[in-house]
Formats: structure tokens, sequence, C-alpha cells
């Protein structure tokens, strides 16, 4: 059955760690919107162009069956805006399908649910989830229910795999 993904993402993102698991998910026939601070495109580290679908402000989280927050820089700049906080805490309180790569995790620290769950991140990123209560598992895919977190782009295979049979269910 088709799903509805969500896609939040800015300037910087780290590109695979965007493009692969997007196109996975595409490539497995469901519907990906990508969500950003405004309609028109922004830049990956690494040049590549992505064009916004919708703004943040025109999406609401009921639309979607599940959220992906790559990694990069630029969960650190969406977690300063209160819009993306909110419509990811909605996918944890709801206990819908979340995902995050990387630094992905940031955004979902934001929202004060991370407590009690276990995750993985980024190195940097770690003590930060240990600090907000999270059990953190240095692995590179750790799944706690719904949600599914990788630490780095080696990990990208296992983190699309879990990803896919999440969507598949």
């Amino acid at each position: 059955m088709m799903k509805k993904v969500a896609v939040v993402v800015t300037d910087l993102v780290e590109d695979v760690e965007f493009v692969d698991p997007v196109n996975a998910i595409r490539d497995a026939g469901h519907n990906v919107t990508i969500i950003g601070f405004e309609k028109g495109t922004v830049t990956g580290k690494h040049n590549t162009v992505i064009t916004i679908d919708r703004s943040i402000a025109d999406v609401k989280p009921e639309d979607f069956d599940a959220l992906f927050i790559p990694g990069g820089f630029s969960p650190d700049q969406l977690r300063a805006d209160q819009r993306f906080v909110d419509f990811t805490k909605h996918f944890l309180m709801n206990d819908k399908l979340i995902s995050a790569l990387c630094h992905g995790p940031q955004l979902m620290i934001q929202t004060g649910l991370v407590h009690g769950r276990t995750m993985t991140s980024y190195l940097t990123v770690q003590p930060d989830l240990y600090y907000a209560g999270a059990r953190v598992a240095d692995q590179p895919v750790v799944i706690d229910g719904n949600l599914i977190t990788s630490r780095e782009p080696k990990d990208i295979p296992a983190f699309n795999q879990a990803l896919l049979a999440a969507l598949a269910k």
C-alpha cells in the first residue's frame, strides 16, 4: 500500500542522506513530499539542488503516514522553527512512523519527546540524545517501535532496508 512520506529539509543537508533514502522510498512506490521553509529550492552540502514541494506553512502532519529527517546541518536549522518542531512532535505523539539519519534526531530532541526512547545518531549528537533522556545505542540502525534512527552515511543501506520494511506494514 502506498504511503505518504513527508521529508523535512533545508540548505546544507547531507546530500547522500537525502538522495539515497528518498530515491529508495519513491522506488518502492510511496509518495514523497519535500517540505521546507518555503517552496523553491535548497542546496545540499555537496551542491545537490533539491526542489521543495511545499512550505511548512502549507502542510499538516495529519496528511502524512511517515516522516523522514535527513542529516547534515539541515535539522539544526529546522529545529529553530517551532512549526517544524510541532510537525515532528505530531509523529512522536501519535506513534506514527518517524525516521532520521545522522544529525536528524536533533529535530526530535527539540520536541522534548525522546526521553525513554532507544535511538542512535551521529557521534556528536549521541550525548545530546543521552542528556535528553534517550537510551543511546551505537549501532547502524536502531528501531524503537515506529522510530528508526541511523548514525551516518555508511549506515544508509541498513537504514533504507529498515525504513522500507516499516513502510510496507
